[in-house]
C-alpha cells in the first residue's frame, strides 16, 4: 500500500479562495456548536450542582437521538432538488434554527429542581441536536463535493479544519468566562449569557456557506432525483435502508469510521476530567486558578492546532493522507503519555508541555479523513452509479455519534467510579486523583494506537483515487472536461 508521488492539481480543479473560506466558515460554525454542547456541560455540574451521572445521560441521551436522525437527513438531503441545490436550503435554515434553540438551552429557569432542569435540558437537547444535524449533515456533504481532485480535496478541508481551530482557542476559556465574579454572580447566570453570545455567531456566520457557495454536483445527482421523487413512501424508505446497508459494507469507509471513532470519542470519554485533574490534583481545589490554568492548557493546544493543521494537510499532499494521519496520530500518543509526568502540583505551568503534542490527534483527524471519505464516495459512485455524500457523511458522524453518546454516559459514570466527589471540594481522596489521572492518560492513548491501526489498513492510495475518477469521467462524458 505504498504512496505515489503526488501531481499537481490543474485550475480546473482547484477552488477558489473565497469559496474555500466560505466552506472553512461552516467548519467554525460547526465546532462552535459541538464544542459548546459538550464543552459546558460540566457547568451542569459544577454550577447548577446536578449529578455527575444525570449529567452524562444528559450528554448521551439526545446523541442517541440525533445519531438516528443523521442518515434520514443525509438521504433527504442526496435526493433533495431544488433551484438552491440538494444542500444550501438545509444550510441556511440549520443554522438559524440551532443557534436560536443552543441559546434557549441554557435560559434554565432559577430554582428549579434537579428532576426539572434535567426534563428541560433534556427536551431542549433532542429539539437543538435535531436542528445540528439539519445544518451540519448537509455542510459535510457539501464539503465531499466541492472538487475532484485527491489533493485539492485535502486543501479544501485543511481550510475547513483552520477555521475551525479558532473554536478550540476561545472553547477552554469558557469555565473562566462563566466563573468570573467581576460579570456574573453565578456560573449559571454566566452560562445563561454564553450560550446567548454563542447562538448570535451561529446564525450570523452559519448562513454564509449556504449564501457563497455552489454545488458542482448537482447535474450529475439531478439525474437520480426524479425517480426518487416519484417514489412511493414506502419505495423511498426501501432506498434509504439499502443505501446505508450498502454503506456500511464499504470496508474503507468503516475503517475510517473506527479510526475516527477510536480517536474522537476515547479523548471525548475523558474529557473533563483533565479540568478535575488540574483544579483538583494540582491546585488542591482551587476552582478559580484551576479554570483559568485549563484555559491556558487549551489555548497551548489550540494555538498549536492552527501550525498542525497547516502541516497535516501539506504532508497529505506529499506522502498521502493515510501515512500522514498515521504519523500525526502517533505524535498524539506521545503527548497523552507525557501527560502522566507534566502534571505537577509543585510546578503547574509543565501542564502545558503535553498541550501541542495532544493537538496533533484532532487537528490532523479532521483535516485528513473528510478528504479520504471524499475519496471512498467516488470509489461508491463507480459501483452504485448513484452520488450519496449526504449518506456517507451522516453515517461517518453517526459513528461518531453513538460513540459520543455511549462516552458522555460511560464517562460520568467512570468519574464516579473515581469517587469524585463535588462536595468534598479539596478534600479528595489519593485514590481518587490517582485514578483521575490514569484515566486520562491511558484512555486516550490507548485508543489512538488502535486507530493507527485502522488508518494502516485503509487501502485507497491517490492512484486508485485517480483511476476511480477517471473512471466516472469517463462514464459521464467528462474526461478532460472536468
Amino acid at each position: 500500500m505504498s504512496e505515489p508521488a503526488t501531481s499537481i492539481t490543474v485550475p480546473k480543479d482547484r477552488i477558489p479562495f473565497g469559496h474555500k473560506v466560505a466552506y472553512g466558515l461552516g467548519g467554525f460554525v460547526n465546532n462552535m456548536l459541538a464544542t459548546a454542547s459538550s464543552g459546558m456541560m460540566i457547568i451542569l455540574n459544577l454550577g447548577f450542582g446536578m449529578n455527575p451521572a444525570l449529567v452524562g445521560l444528559l450528554g448521551a441521551l439526545p446523541r442517541i437521538t440525533d445519531a438516528f436522525t443523521d442518515p434520514i437527513v443525509g438521504y433527504i438531503s442526496d435526493t433533495t432538488s431544488t433551484k438552491w441545490g440538494r444542500r444550501r436550503p438545509y444550510i441556511f435554515w440549520g443554522a438559524i434554527a440551532s443557534g436560536v434553540i443552543f441559546a434557549l438551552l441554557w435560559q434554565i429557569p432559577r430554582g428549579w429542581s434537579e428532576t426539572a432542569i434535567f426534563i428541560w435540558f433534556l427536551v431542549g437537547s433532542i429539539l437543538f441536536y435535531l436542528a445540528y444535524t439539519v445544518y451540519a449533515t448537509p455542510w459535510v456533504a457539501l464539503g465531499f463535493e466541492l472538487t475532484p481532485d485527491y489533493n485539492e480535496r485535502t486543501r479544501v478541508m485543511g481550510y475547513s479544519n483552520f477555521f475551525q481551530q479558532p473554536v478550540n482557542l476561545i472553547a477552554p476559556w469558557f469555565l473562566w468566562f462563566v466563573s468570573y465574579e467581576v460579570l456574573f454572580d453565578t456560573q449559571a447566570e454566566g452560562a445563561r449569557w454564553l450560550a446567548i453570545a454563542v447562538g448570535v455567531v451561529v446564525v450570523a456566520v452559519g448562513v454564509i456557506p449556504a449564501i457563497v457557495l455552489r454545488e458542482p454536483m448537482k447535474a450529475v445527482a439531478a439525474a437520480e432525483v426524479p425517480s426518487e421523487a416519484r417514489a412511493s413512501l414506502g419505495e423511498k424508505m426501501k432506498a434509504f435502508f439499502a443505501g446505508v446497508v450498502t454503506t456500511f459494507k464499504s470496508r474503507p469507509f468503516l475503517l475510517l469510521c473506527i479510526a475516527t471513532f477510536l480517536v474522537f470519542n476515547g479523548f471525548i470519554l475523558i474529557a473533563a476530567f483533565q479540568s478535575y485533574v488540574i483544579i483538583y490534583y494540582i491546585f488542591g481545589g482551587d476552582e478559580a486558578l484551576g479554570a483559568e490554568f485549563v484555559g491556558y492548557a487549551g489555548t497551548t493546544g489550540a494555538i498549536a492546532g492552527f501550525a498542525i493543521v497547516v502541516f497535516s494537510a501539506w504532508l497529505g499532499t506529499r506522502i498521502g493522507k493515510r501515512k500522514s494521519l498515521m504519523v500525526c496520530l502517533a505524535v498524539s500518543v506521545v503527548g497523552y503519555v507525557s501527560k502522566w509526568f507534566a502534571y505537577d502540583p509543585a510546578n503547574p505551568w509543565l501542564l502545558l508541555l503535553p498541550a501541542p503534542l495532544m493537538a496533533f490527534g484532532f487537528a490532523s483527524l479532521f483535516t485528513l479523513v473528510p478528504a479520504m471519505v471524499a475519496d471512498v464516495v467516488d470509489v461508491d459512485e463507480l459501483e452504485t452509479h448513484e452520488r450519496r455524500e449526504g449518506t456517507y457523511g451522516s453515517i461517518y458522524w453517526w459513528f461518531v455519534k453513538v460513540g459520543l453518546a455511549a462516552a458522555l454516559a460511560a464517562g460520568g459514570v467512570l468519574l464516579n467510579a473515581t469517587g469524585f466527589d463535588v462536595d468534598l471540594g479539596s478534600a479528595q481522596s489519593d485514590h481518587t486523583l490517582l485514578m483521575l489521572r490514569v484515566y486520562d492518560v491511558a484512555v486516550p492513548a490507548v485508543t489512538s494506537l488502535v486507530a493507527i491501526w485502522a488508518v494502516w489498513k485503509f487501502p485507497i492510495t491517490e492512484a486508485t483515487a485517480r483511476e476511480v475518477r477517471d473512471q466516472l469521467e469517463a462514464r459521464r462524458g467528462t474526461a478532460g472536461a472536468g
